[in-house]
């Protein structure tokens, strides 16, 4: 039992069971339960191929969940077969949460977004952390990646578009409205976690940015 639901509860209204869960919405149709496979298909793995962006999400011993966003250049993801994949760890804050909980756990999930297409790829499987030479030199990289995410594929399926579309991710209007949304600066101001005003620490984190993936590009 994780924590949260070992103190009071912070809600009321609560569903207890997946039987009480499962009276609230209809069942799903033939083609949702379907196109989930065991295996990566040859179209799913030329969108994975193209993706420059993906979330993972993972839990640790305890149940704690965690997820994060990886991105790299074309080819930081490879499909090795349709039940394999692998993920080089680019550089990072350190934390290594997700690499700690892999090795905890051993599990994994994964959603592949690719620029302009609202659906999107989602893996679950069993997660790996690899320092196997063969494995990370195969990256066409100027830098070798410190270690690789291995997954092997227990389910993949294509999540439809709604969440997008509701979004409006890809729709630069949206894009001006939301102009105002805090950035990293302005929330490590509000926190109090360097003493600051929010241009400063925003004018460290472009630099710093800046110098992170010029040296992963193979620059100085």
């Amino acid at each position: 039992m994780t924590e949260i639901h070992a103190t009071a509860m912070p809600f009321a209204h609560t569903i207890a069971s997946v039987a009480e869960l499962r009276e609230l919405y209809r069942p799903p149709s033939k083609l949702v339960v379907d196109k989930e496979r065991s295996e990566i298909d040859e179209a799913s793995a030329r969108f994975i191929a193209r993706s420059r962006f993906l979330v993972v999400g993972t839990h640790d011993a305890a149940g704690r969940a965690d997820v994060s966003p990886r991105g790299g250049p074309g080819g930081f993801v490879r499909v090795l077969d349709p039940r394999r994949l692998v993920i080089a760890d680019l550089g990072g804050n350190n934390r290594i949460d997700t690499l700690q909980n892999i090795v905890d756990t051993g599990r994994i999930a994964l959603l592949f977004v690719v620029p302009g297409r609202s659906e999107t790829v989602r893996v679950n499987g069993a997660g790996w952390v690899t320092t196997d030479p063969e494995i990370l030199a195969s990256f066409a990289m100027p830098r070798l990646p410190t270690a690789a995410i291995g997954v092997q594929v227990e389910a993949t399926f294509i999540h439809c578009a709604k969440a997008f579309r509701r979004g409006v991710m890809w729709e630069p209007e949206a894009w001006a409205e939301l102009a105002d949304a805090p950035d990293a600066a302005d929330i490590i101001a509000c926190q109090g976690l360097v003493e600051a005003p929010a241009d400063v620490v925003r004018g460290h984190l472009a630099a710093d940015y800046d110098a992170a993936l010029a040296w992963e590009a193979g620059g100085d």
